[in-house]
């Protein structure tokens, strides 16, 4: 595994800029979503989350029902590329100390997500274990 397009999780699920934000918030209702992925076509638009919800549709007093993503998204903190080595990744996730961060292609269609935690025990898998006559490194006691 080399590149993140080895590593991401493909077709992520997400929703279209014409949706409601009353869709967005019955995903976001699911403690293992954190956010949802707005696109146009197949071009990713946009993040919305649940501060997002709040801050654009609650407390500006709008219809959650008529209100579309498309309004309310915001552009992703970060986005990579699939054609990044993983190594790379890894380390920029770690330096904007972001939990995943979704794949674009050239065009800028979403097509997958980087996951840091997936990321870290896919790299894990990958390493080479310790020759056979080498005791393993243990930490001192305490």
């Amino acid at each position: 595994m080399n590149v993140v397009r080895e590593g991401m999780v493909p077709a992520p699920g997400h929703l279209s800029a014409a949706d409601s934000a009353q869709a967005a918030a019955e995903l976001l209702d699911r403690p293992e979503v954190r956010a949802v992925y707005v696109t146009s076509g197949e071009r990713l638009v946009g993040v919305v989350t649940r501060k997002t919800l709040v801050r654009e549709v609650v407390a500006a007093g709008r219809d959650p029902a008529s209100t579309p993503l498309g309004e309310i998204a915001e552009p992703p903190d970060h986005t990579i590329g699939p054609d990044v080595p993983l190594e790379d990744a890894f380390r920029f996730l770690e330096a904007k100390d972001a939990e995943r961060v979704p794949v674009v292609d050239e065009e800028g269609r979403l097509i997958g997500v980087l996951s840091r935690s997936v990321l870290q025990r896919r790299l894990a898998e990958d390493e080479e274990p310790p020759e056979e006559d080498e005791p393993p490194v243990l930490p001192p006691a305490a």
